[in-house]
């Protein structure tokens, strides 16, 4: 099934880097918004499909990302969880750093919640109207966000190679 993004008058419910206790980063990187595109990235690892479960997945990657990668931070803007909930990660004002090679097909709830997030980003003038949206192997030589995740934004309004 496929519907636009359209324009909310109310953002979907972002769950904050305080709710999840997240570190604090050794760094920031400011965007300046609204910006173009919006990519889609996916994370390794078992999906989670609880807020508790997805909490832990969250944390987990912000450590790895900080102690493994030796980043500022957690490498994505946003992440969205089996559960269907949205995790904040470096926020809309930060640049993150992004990774990954893992192929699953996020569930419906997690889909939804992606589509409303872009809605919302588009509804807060951090992502331009005519954004374009790619998949994180438009942008680099990577198999994220794998095949399965990869055919299903090709259906989404504004995908471009």
């Amino acid at each position: 099934m496929l519907f636009d993004f359209i324009i909310v008058e109310s953002c979907p419910k972002i769950i904050s880097r305080s709710e999840w206790r997240a570190q604090q980063p050794n760094c920031t990187y400011h965007l300046s918004t609204p910006v173009t595109y919006a990519v889609i990235h996916h994370t390794a690892g078992s999906p989670c499909s609880t807020r508790l479960s997805c909490i832990s997945q969250v944390k987990s990657i912000q450590k790895y990302h900080m102690t493994h990668n030796r980043w500022c931070d957690i490498g994505y803007s946003f992440l969205i969880g089996g559960d269907g909930n949205i995790y904040e990660g470096a926020g809309w004002d930060n640049r993150g750093t992004h990774t990954a090679n893992y192929n699953i097909e996020p569930s419906m709830a997690a889909q939804n919640a992606a589509k409303s997030l872009i809605g919302c980003a588009r509804s807060k003038n951090k992502l331009q109207s005519d954004y374009v949206l790619k998949g994180h192997r438009d942008t680099k030589t990577t198999l994220c966000p794998g095949d399965k995740l990869y055919r299903i934004i090709q259906s989404w309004p504004n995908y471009k190679a």
